[in-house]
């Protein structure tokens, strides 16, 4: 697609695909919002008061329904939004033309090269003259990163006149962000200062976001406060535990027609994530096997009657392969070589580089045959035989299938509006530092309460001796903050 912007009736500015499906989008979004109860009580409860009246806020999340449902929220209390999608492949574009043409600014698409992905991301941090947003709402943190980086290209460029080198890096991507910083300079070295300086502060949606917050914690190089919403309860086991139990089946299945039943099926990594992606492969038949660096995780599989090998012990046997782990390297080239025809290889941590899509696409001689659109499959000159890729490395749930259901992402979403809230309104109190924070609980447990009446729960009350007797409030929180769920 050409990289320009263009502009809706309302003057808002917009890059989507195809507009005419706004009508469609919103008949989906009144779908969800009937399964997103947190969500519609955040409306009814804050909407009235219009917390975040005229607050500017960048979201780089999945551009789908449900994201669609949570923007609309942040406009319903006022919020003024700019939107773009933090995965080439999950944009839904139904979801992103609705919210185009009523809502908010958005740059995505699905489908974007890397290049437009990083121009979609500058677009959604580019508010005109006045210095960019007052709150950004991350998953994966790439608007967070690209705003730190450009403060640190635009203080070297002061300090010595010399611009970001892309040729410094092998990292494509990376390549590319510093090729944007690059060019901003040219145009106005300080840019990101101007918007680290207005900036209040960001919620992060996911695990590998939140590992970048802390590193720059530690490191001292974190610009403005940041809400770790991952770890609350009601996102981290809602919609890494139960949103893959859910999901990892509905994208195997619309990308592929095989049955699951009696297959063998590697999961790498033990965590929520993949404690929900074996429960689901169990749950269909499968054989699961888990592959985990912790001891604790490891027992905990072992307690589910799940062996845990390493992949080199698997490798040649297993018919499917999901990698869970939020880290880099889990499975490479040489081990797709070694699996057997038509094993089929898959991703749902995060980013795109668990697995070795660069080492594959650049094997001498391998043949990419296109079955339909992110459903691959990779034939090796040697023997013959292939490999089935699900969306070229990227989360098979977002890209083959359309994520998480709406109710789980209505825990995820209210916690996030919560942290935003929170942010906007302590922004003058010195509460939050220039360090990562998550929700307390009292508020974790009022966003499960929330969704309990759509599912027809009644809790039981304690008398005040109960709650005497184990040390708790009547009216919560009921556990301390250390407890594990």
């Amino acid at each position: 697609m050409a990289l320009s912007v263009e502009k809706a009736s309302s003057g808002r500015e917009y890059k989507v695909k195809d507009m005419s499906q706004a009508d469609f989008g919103r008949l989906e979004i009144e779908l969800a919002e009937v399964e997103m109860p947190g969500l519609m009580s955040c409306r009814a409860e804050f909407g009235p008061s219009q917390p975040l009246k005229e607050v500017r806020i960048t979201s780089s999340l999945h551009m789908n329904i449900q994201t669609a449902v949570f923007i609309e929220t942040l406009t319903a209390l006022g919020a003024t939004v700019r939107c773009c999608s933090c995965n080439i492949f999950s944009t839904q574009d139904h979801a992103a033309a609705v919210i185009a043409r009523d809502d908010a600014a958005v740059f995505a698409w699905k489908g974007e090269t890397l290049q437009e992905y990083w121009w979609c991301i500058e677009r959604a941090l580019d508010w005109g003259s006045e210095g960019g947003p007052d709150l950004i709402v991350d998953d994966g943190g790439d608007a967070t990163l690209l705003i730190h980086e450009g403060v640190k290209a635009e203080e070297e460029y002061e300090k010595t006149g010399k611009l970001p080198d892309p040729s410094s890096t092998d990292n494509v991507e990376f390549q590319l962000v510093l090729g944007i910083i690059k060019d901003g300079i040219k145009v106005d070295p300080k840019k990101y200062h101007e918007m680290k300086e207005r900036l209040v502060g960001v919620s992060e949606q996911t695990t590998s976001g939140v590992r970048r917050l802390y590193q720059m914690q530690v490191n001292g190089t974190l610009l403005f406060p940041a809400i770790n919403v991952n770890d609350s309860v009601t996102k981290k086991k809602f919609d890494n535990l139960y949103g893959c139990r859910h999901s990892l089946l509905d994208g195997l299945m619309r990308a592929t027609d095989v049955m699951i039943a009696g297959k063998v099926s590697v999961v790498c990594g033990y965590g929520d994530v993949g404690k929900g992606c074996a429960a689901a492969l169990k749950q269909a038949g499968a054989r699961v096997i888990v592959t985990e660096i912790d001891p604790i995780c490891a027992l905990q599989a072992l307690m589910e009657g799940i062996p845990v090998l390493t992949l080199e012990d698997v490798v040649k046997e297993a018919d499917i392969f999901v990698t869970t782990t939020g880290n880099k390297d889990i499975i490479m080239v040489h081990h797709m070589k070694q699996m057997k025809n038509n094993a089929i290889v898959c991703n749902i941590g995060h980013f795109d580089n668990e697995i070795d899509m660069h080492g594959l696409e650049t094997y001498p001689g391998v043949k990419r045959i296109t079955i339909k659109p992110q459903t691959d499959r990779w034939v090796f000159p040697e023997t013959g035989t292939g490999i089935i890729v699900l969306a070229e490395g990227w989360l098979i749930n977002l890209v083959c299938a359309s994520g998480h259901p709406s109710f789980v992402m209505s825990c995820s979403f209210t916690n996030q509006v919560i942290a935003q809230l929170e942010l906007w309104k302590e922004r003058a109190t010195g509460k939050y530092e220039k360090k990562v924070y998550v929700l307390p609980k009292h508020l974790d447990e009022k966003v499960a309460a929330l969704h309990l009446g759509k599912l027809g729960a009644k809790l039981t009350k304690l008398s005040p001796e109960q709650a005497a007797y184990i040390s708790v409030p009547v009216e919560g929180p009921y556990k301390p903050p250390n407890y594990r769920y």
